[in-house]
């Protein structure tokens, strides 16, 4: 059953129907109408005809739309500046004031916002051929590290301060190239223009108030003409040997020098302990001397005998000693006391010893024999030791 057709108890279901009248769905420009009169009502203006009502429909449509207009402006004008960036703002076209990072608002149309990166580090490169103070053809590379410090000088002072700090660093570079010899600019000196090129590209930017400053000015390459590439090659590896070999020489020097300096010092120190040595025990002897001289005076054959005891001990102790028996005239048997000693420390530490062999009368010639009768067969002179 249909929403329009009556139920079962008579009565109709239409809701546009009530108190037996056709009232039909809400017609939409008479709802404006009403609202445009109520507002018209509202902000002063006075309820008419037809052509009222249709001048107030217009006029809120008008004022909606300008609402709507409104909102979106003002959402329009949020932004966000990050945290290495500083907002530069622009009102009709002047500079206005700087802002940090975070949320901010503008005014739509009226200011325009720059952001400028401070903290970036960047980098510009300067290459080409470049003549030298001896008329030489070299090409040199160049690597320039630089930084924002300033947003507004960096976007007004000059048209294009990336630009402008490129042509500085092409010009500095050609003048200290064009004051330095080929020689230093392939190998020894290059650090030297290096410096010297970041001296002058600071002298030239600085009067122009660019915002930047340089982090780090680097000499990445310097090469001769192809042409002559080999050659060059050859003479700067011959200035490295020649380099190499002098901090060699100069290594050497430095290790052999303290080296002879310590010898030096050593012998000089042994002369002088062998000095201090000898005029001791010459200084020792007189004073035995001196102290032997009463005893001499006293008993002169007492002291000769201790004197010649003595020196025979001295002697012997350092000598070879053998006994002989003199009674066997065919066949001398002698006894090598120092062997046989030698043998028994040997036979101690458990060494192998090699047993002596037998010796003749041949034999004995060769040994040097001391008789017992050569000290009572020695005459005694009055000097006698």
């Amino acid at each position: 059953m249909a929403w329009n057709e009556p139920g079962n108890n008579g009565k109709n279901n239409d809701p546009w129907k009530q108190g037996g009248r056709d009232q039909g769905p809400p017609d939409l420009d008479e709802v404006f109408r009403n609202l445009g009169k109520k507002l018209g009502g509202v902000f002063g203006g006075k309820g008419g005809g037809s052509g009222n009502a249709g001048s107030g429909g217009s006029s809120i449509l008008m004022i909606v739309v300008l609402i709507v207009a409104i909102a979106v402006w003002a959402l329009s004008g949020f932004y966000t500046i990050k945290d290495a960036e500083r907002g530069v703002i622009l009102r009709f076209g002047q500079y206005h004031e700087e802002v940090g990072a975070g949320i901010h608002w503008k005014p739509t149309f009226i200011d325009t916002v720059t952001p400028v990166n401070t903290q970036e580090v960047r980098s510009l490169r300067a290459d080409g051929f470049m003549l030298t103070q001896d008329q030489n053809l070299v090409r040199v590379t160049f690597e320039v590290q630089y930084r924002i410090f300033n947003a507004r000088q960096y976007l007004f002072s000059v048209v294009d301060a990336d630009s402008s700090l490129r042509e500085a660093t092409d010009a500095a570079l050609r003048f200290v190239i064009g004051h330095s010899i080929m020689d230093d600019v392939l190998t020894r000196g290059r650090e030297v223009v290096r410096q010297d090129t970041r001296i002058e590209l600071e002298s030239i930017i600085d009067p122009y108030n660019m915002g930047l400053t340089l982090v780090d000015v680097n000499f990445r390459d310097a090469r001769p003409p192809e042409e002559v590439r080999d050659a060059f090659d050859d003479a700067i590896k011959a200035q490295e040997d020649q380099e190499r070999f002098v901090q060699e020489a100069t290594a050497y020097a430095r290790e052999i020098e303290p080296r002879a300096r310590g010898q030096v010092n050593r012998v000089m120190q042994e002369a002088e302990a062998y000095k201090q040595q000898i005029v001791l025990r010459a200084q020792g002897e007189v004073s035995r001397f001196e102290q032997l001289l009463p005893q001499y005076l006293a008993a002169p054959k007492v002291t000769r005998d201790r004197m010649y005891l003595e020196t025979m001990e001295y002697v012997y102790s350092n000598t070879s000693k053998i006994l002989v028996d003199v009674k066997n005239s065919n066949n001398l048997m002698y006894l090598p006391l120092d062997k046989l000693i030698n043998q028994g420390a040997a036979a101690t530490q458990g060494k192998a010893v090699t047993p002596l062999p037998a010796r003749n009368s041949q034999d004995v010639s060769t040994a040097p024999v001391f008789p017992e009768t050569s000290r009572a067969s020695s005459p005694r002179t009055g000097s006698g030791r």
